[in-house]
């Protein structure tokens, strides 16, 4: 999943980065309000973690005011905002603007995280951490992943794709909307490392398994079987 850091703090910065990616989002940074305002316009975010104070804001502006200027155009990317401000009508006041979550500092990363993943399922309509296809299940909370009652171990990466798989499953997602949602703007990879990944996981996620859950829908792209793809029936 990508996410969009709108973050002045270079240590908050770095720390929430890395954490992040280390659990497989692809995550692009903005240090001010004017460059966060600039790539929520203009690209498609899973969840965007907006600071409330900013530089480069017009007098009196803060992350909030950016916020409602997005609603206000129709931006409907879950925002979980970050402030040093704990009171309540500051919270109030965040929510009210049209955040989806409200998060005071200091926090744990490990809070921030759980959040985020909350935001993730939500905006995918999941309310249920697990994930279930067939004898499949994706426990996107515990990030685990299981085939036929054993446990398959996945690269971060390769997590991500199928967890994307699975939040759109049994429609078919393009190349271009995998590499946008699993791939920052400093990845120098080419589009074609998303077919290699297909492949890692098709490895680990279907073979010597029945049925195959990852389907090629050539000339379109990805899909993991849906409930209306039944497998064909064994021939006798």
């Amino acid at each position: 999943m990508r996410v969009l850091l709108i973050e002045d703090s270079a240590p908050i910065v770095r720390a929430i980065r890395q954490g992040l990616e280390e659990e497989g989002f692809a995550v692009d940074v903005a240090v001010d309000g004017e460059e966060g305002d600039v790539k929520a316009r203009t690209t498609s975010y899973d969840v965007i973690v907006l600071d409330r104070m900013l530089p480069k804001l017009p007098d009196k502006e803060d992350g909030l005011s950016l916020l409602k200027r997005w609603r206000a155009s129709g931006i409907n990317t879950h925002v979980l905002v970050l402030t040093a401000k704990t009171s309540t009508t500051d919270k109030v006041a965040g929510l009210d603007t049209g955040a989806d979550d409200y998060l005071s500092k200091p926090f744990e990363f490990s809070e921030l995280l759980a959040r985020i993943r909350a935001l993730v399922r939500r905006g995918h309509q999941q309310k249920d951490p697990i994930l279930r296809c067939y004898d499949l299940t994706i426990d996107t909370a515990a990030r685990t992943v299981h085939r036929a009652s054993q446990a398959v171990h996945l690269t971060p990466r390769e997590y991500a794709l199928l967890e994307f798989l699975a939040f759109h499953r049994g429609k078919v997602v393009t190349r271009s909307m995998i590499w946008e949602h699993l791939y920052d703007e400093y990845d120098e990879n080419t589009s074609n490392v998303v077919d290699v990944y297909i492949r890692y996981l098709r490895n680990k996620i279907d073979k010597n398994f029945e049925p195959q859950l990852i389907l090629t829908r050539w000339g379109e792209g990805y899909m993991l079987r849906g409930d209306d793809d039944p497998p064909a029936p064994k021939k006798l």
